[in-house]
């Protein structure tokens, strides 16, 4: 099977083609080998490669300059993703797309579950948003929503910066009120593979680690594997006095995805995990 990753040098995007090589013939193509925002070169790549399977990997991630950057994140979130969507209906291929927690305006106390109506609360979450519109354009689709994402060639993660103030001694800046299920990025691709070998419905998928968390209790679970005591500096949502505002409880259900035979493992089975590769090879 042919597969098409774009945004393959990504945090996701390296790991994907790393994972899917195995089972697949895999083309990885950068932001610039190909630029989502150039209509033509889209068109041209995609009928000229002629993947069975597309996984987009790539996006305009910064949450807080989305505000003042909206014509850029639309362009990568929402209208890049729909030139995707309109290139993978001329070649009958399968769409892949990475969503995000975001969506939720964090109003919820249980889980959020793909029937529950979206509420963006900024410029990101709704490009976000509208890039899911645009992916189910196509006929086979998977829209995969993760959160808290880490692992993989990512230093600016929020648990890989947990990690190295914790082994540096430095004070842990954490949420005590902001709810997660984060999710590592092995477990995404992995869940990515899974779901197109099974040929599962097409559809929303939250593809989550298993359970939830605030930042402190992940915090004090990382310290505990690392064998190192965390200086933690609790703070609210409120008190940080983001640019963007962010769903305070946005911790997502997977319950979805275990249905098609996709069970996630725990969030703390993937923090353990990352700690032991992270002990051989220097974390992020």
């Amino acid at each position: 099977m042919r597969v098409l990753v774009i945004g393959s040098t990504g945090q996701l995007g390296t790991c994907m083609v790393k994972e899917l090589g195995s089972n697949f013939k895999v083309t990885g193509l950068t932001h610039s080998q190909l630029d989502l925002t150039n209509y033509p070169l889209v068109m041209e790549s995609l009928a000229r490669l002629s993947p069975e399977i597309v996984v987009n990997c790539a996006a305009y991630n910064a949450v807080d300059a989305a505000e003042d950057q909206s014509k850029e994140a639309l362009n990568v979130n929402a209208f890049g993703v729909q030139t995707l969507a309109r290139a993978a209906i001329e070649i009958g291929a399968c769409l892949v797309h990475y969503s995000t927690d975001f969506v939720f305006d964090g109003s919820a106390d249980i889980p959020y579950t793909e029937e529950d109506l979206p509420g963006p609360l900024g410029m990101y979450a709704a490009s976000k948003l509208l890039g899911e519109w645009f992916a189910q354009d196509v006929p086979r689709h998977y829209v995969l929503r993760v959160e808290s994402l880490f692992g993989g060639s990512a230093p600016e993660s929020s648990v890989a910066r947990i990690v190295r103030d914790i082994l540096d001694e430095r004070e842990v800046n954490v949420f005590t009120d902001r709810t997660v299920s984060p999710s590592y990025v092995v477990d995404v691709v992995t869940a990515t593979r899974k779901l197109i070998e099974l040929d599962a419905p097409c559809g929303i998928y939250h593809c989550v680690n298993s359970g939830m968390a605030t930042w402190d209790v992940l915090a004090l679970e990382l310290a505990r594997l690392l064998g190192h005591e965390a200086n933690l500096m609790p703070m609210t949502m409120a008190e940080a006095k983001l640019r963007a505002k962010r769903p305070v409880f946005c911790a997502l259900s997977n319950a979805k995805l275990a249905r098609v035979g996709v069970v996630m493992p725990t969030w703390q089975d993937a923090l353990s995990r990352f700690v032991s590769v992270g002990a051989t090879c220097g974390f992020n």
